[in-house]
């Protein structure tokens, strides 16, 4: 039982500390900057959105007001089955040449959306994006500089949680996000990033492969392609897209799960990524599967822990215990002054985990996250 406790321990530590610690060796020891300049190539910004209606045309505003020169930056945007009003503001862009339309009549979800574009993306840089965020006006500049290395083929932008003007959020999400974000800097530093920030990243066109009809984390699915093809995928923190840290309880726990069942998926669509032919595969399980096993590693440790008998294990039984009452107090989201920033994280890594737990019933029973269908496009050109 004791060589059980300490195994668990190990599995819930690594994926968190252990693994973030050997990145900062290796980018200390062997670091490898990137070569950046200042460039501008023909650059496609692509879009997928489905009943965007609430926030389409501020992030249409946002895209046509970025620093990047107008002749030289094309946007494309495919709606995905849209029901609301989502057409009818595409259409009042059809006469500005710089966006290329795309309607897609039956919803076929985002990964068929994202092959449509790439059918008329003509930049040699593909930028991707959603509908949500709000992008920083130099960001698209940030990102280009990066290919001016021949080594890299994708960069990721970094998502911020919050709002300009306040500036980043450090609670809930947000301090989850800030410590995935670090990283993701250790990777790049170190080599190579597991994925990107799906609310902003580039990738070379020539790089670019079909996505399967079903994927759900593209964000990951593309830039290790990249990766496969032996091109870097590195982080920019300049390349910035704001977000806010709080869509509700129930929203931000679907979009974790979907998230988290992405990551077995990517399993069954690209076995490849196991094998030695993925030079990202030891990052690949330390970043994504490792944390899929940390609940059912929280749950060993609990149980392990109350049958040890000795002080230093009823220490660590009572500290669970705690740990899992602060999480339900954060919960509540009662106001405690100091306690609620400890409540909240403690919060946020268990519903975290408890996401991973429906992940797995997902995986393991087939369920899918999301609905597709055939699709039926019309295409809106100025």
């Amino acid at each position: 039982m004791t060589s059980l406790f300490w195994l668990a321990v190990a599995m819930v530590a690594y994926p968190y500390i252990g693994y973030a610690g050997w990145l900062w060796v290796r980018a200390t020891l062997r670091p490898r900057p990137v070569k950046r300049a200042a460039i501008e190539p023909l650059v496609s910004v692509v879009m997928v959105v489905r009943n965007e209606e609430a926030v389409l045309a501020r992030k249409l505003r946002n895209l046509l007001g970025l620093d990047y020169t107008a002749t030289n930056c094309q946007i494309v945007v495919v709606s995905d089955g849209s029901t609301d009003g989502t057409e009818s503001i595409l259409r009042e862009l059809a006469p500005n040449p710089r966006v290329h339309v795309l309607l897609n009549q039956l919803a076929g979800g985002k990964a068929m959306g994202l092959n449509a574009a790439m059918s008329v993306a003509h930049g040699d840089i593909v930028v991707f994006t959603d509908a949500r965020q709000e992008i920083e006006p130099g960001a698209i500049r940030f990102l280009v500089e990066n290919f001016a290395d021949s080594e890299v083929g994708a960069v990721s932008g970094e998502l911020m949680l919050g709002d300009p003007a306040n500036g980043e959020t450090g609670r809930g999400m947000g301090l989850y996000w800030q410590i995935e974000k670090r990283v993701r800097e250790l990777e790049a530093a170190a080599g190579s990033v597991v994925g990107a920030t799906g609310a902003l990243y580039a990738v070379r066109r020539e790089l670019m492969v079909e996505v399967p009809a079903e994927t759900i984390l593209d964000d990951v699915f593309i830039p290790m392609n990249v990766a496969k093809q032996r091109f870097r995928v590195v982080f920019d923190e300049r390349a910035r897209a704001w977000d806010r840290p709080d869509l509700g309880t129930r929203r931000e726990f679907r979009r974790k799960v979907r998230t988290l069942t992405g990551n077995y998926q990517l399993l069954q669509l690209a076995p490849w990524l196991l094998r030695k032919e993925n030079p990202l595969r030891f990052e690949f399980i330390s970043h994504k599967l490792i944390r899929l096993v940390v609940p059912f590693a929280l749950m060993v440790s609990l149980v392990a822990s109350s049958f040890l008998s000795g002080p230093f294990y009823r220490a660590v039984l009572w500290t669970q215990l705690g740990f899992y009452g602060l999480s339900l107090l954060g919960w509540t989201r009662c106001s405690l002054g100091p306690v609620s920033r400890l409540s909240d994280a403690a919060y946020t890594f268990v519903a975290l985990n408890m996401a991973a737990l429906v992940a797995f019933a997902n995986f393991v029973t087939g369920r899918k996250t999301i609905w597709m269908e055939p699709i039926l496009h019309r295409e809106i050109k100025a």
